[in-house]
């Protein structure tokens, strides 16, 4: 056996090993839908919370959030609408204002969601506000609210009280094209085969950019919100799992979010999702190592669970594509014997590597698309369709994150567009 052989053998057993326990959390996440809570659940007190809407240059779809936000199955009094109208060079500001939405207004060269995130805690810290709200939801300025979502949530934080909490994030234009369908499948399968699991095993669980809740309490443990990289919902969460604060999961409370439909778009969105990962794996392996073998630490595993989020698989793929890609090219300018079996092994592999890395994920689209069968407004020919495009949607990750460990990349708005289409929310 080869050097490289033997190389090859010790990423795959290495990623089996390392990756194996989502295997169980699928397994568990299928058995949760055929399990039915029993009884009604006690929803205690209504808490008064405000929603975060980031917002810039979204003067197409921001009403429609904030008219969903104003249809909660809620208390209109205990639910105050903020937009940070961030950046803006359009409407954004006034459409806000006319909706009902309370409007703050910010112009800075710091650019991102995390920094008028930070910008809105400290605005209503200087006005001594904060003490009036219990926690906070926050969403991206393309989503629509289920009108329960308020509800739900401030009934899961009275009957488990978590300072942060995600929810299950659909999508108002699953079935626009097979890009569309790739990532709300993806999300899609974080909410009922990551994260609820992970909520019934008691570990803590990863938010994704919208649709979450932070309590104040937290807010102020943290100072303000001082996450900054390219994703920032990563970094809160792997703080959250080194400091030992659970993110919990509640399944009852769904945002609908617009997604990408042109590949350009979407490789400028998940360029910078890789760039951010990379930048949490410079900054938090390390924290995260220690955090997993502290013998004191009660949340070893939700600790692993996001180190292998964020850096192995992707790092250990990319590293032995690489390698492989290197020697075939090699051993193409020497066609002696021992050079031509090096040429068909690598072949063989990186072949082999697409095909299973096809089937695995179809297996994971088919999964998910068939138990969130309901829930995707879609016709069933569709749906089968996009099973099978899932996988090369997931395959486009490869080329760009190889780009992004070269490539200087920057926060680069995604625009939006208000939508009546059939399949739409």
């Amino acid at each position: 056996m080869t050097t490289l052989e033997i190389l090859n053998s010790i990423v795959l057993v290495i990623m089996t090993i390392a990756l194996l326990y989502q295997v169980i959390f699928t397994i568990i996440g299928f058995l949760l839908k055929f399990y039915k809570e029993t009884g009604k659940k006690e929803e205690g007190p209504y808490h008064r919370y405000a929603a975060i809407i980031s917002a810039r240059n979204e003067e197409n779809v921001i009403s429609q959030l904030i008219a969903s936000l104003k249809r909660q199955n809620y208390p209109g009094e205990l639910l105050d609408i903020y937009v940070i109208a961030d950046n803006c060079t359009d409407c954004t500001a006034q459409v806000a204002r006319d909706a009902g939405a309370i409007v703050l207004e910010r112009y800075s060269d710091l650019k991102g969601k995390g920094y008028a995130l930070d910008y809105f805690f400290k605005q209503l810290a200087l006005n001594g506000k904060r003490e009036e709200y219990t926690g906070y939801f926050v969403f991206d300025a393309d989503n629509i609210v289920d009108q329960n979502f308020v509800r739900a949530m401030n009934a899961t934080y009275n009957e488990k009280g978590y300072d942060a909490m995600t929810s299950y994030r659909n999508s108002k234009n699953f079935g626009e094209n097979w890009i569309s369908a790739g990532y709300s499948t993806w999300f899609m399968r974080e909410a009922q085969f990551l994260n609820y699991p992970r909520s019934v095993l008691n570990t803590t669980c990863a938010i994704s950019g919208t649709g979450f809740f932070v309590s104040e309490k937290l807010v102020k443990k943290n100072g303000g919100w001082p996450y900054h990289l390219l994703t920032e919902d990563i970094e809160f969460s792997v703080n959250c799992a080194i400091n030992g604060d659970q993110i919990g999961y509640c399944k009852d409370a769904m945002v609908y979010d617009e997604q990408p439909t042109t590949f350009k778009q979407s490789f400028t969105q998940r360029l910078r999702w890789s760039k951010g990962f990379y930048q949490i794996n410079l900054r938090y392996t390390i924290r995260l190592i220690k955090k997993i073998f502290q013998k004191d630490s009660r949340r070893r595993f939700g600790a692993y669970d996001l180190l292998m989020v964020t850096a192995p698989s992707m790092f250990l793929t990319l590293f032995a594509i690489l390698v492989n890609a290197i020697v075939l090219i090699s051993c193409l300018r020497e066609p002696s014997y021992k050079s031509m079996l090096m040429i068909d092994y690598t072949k063989e592999y990186l072949l082999l590597s697409l095909v299973n890395f096809y089937l695995l994920f179809l297996v994971c689209g088919a999964v998910t698309i068939v138990c969130e069968w309901k829930k995707i407004r879609l016709d069933a020919f569709h749906k089968i369709v996009y099973i099978f495009t899932f996988p090369i949607f997931m395959l486009t990750y490869i080329p760009i994150a190889l780009v992004a460990l070269f490539k200087k990349v920057e926060w680069k708005q995604i625009h939006h567009f208000a939508t009546d289409k059939p399949n739409s929310f």
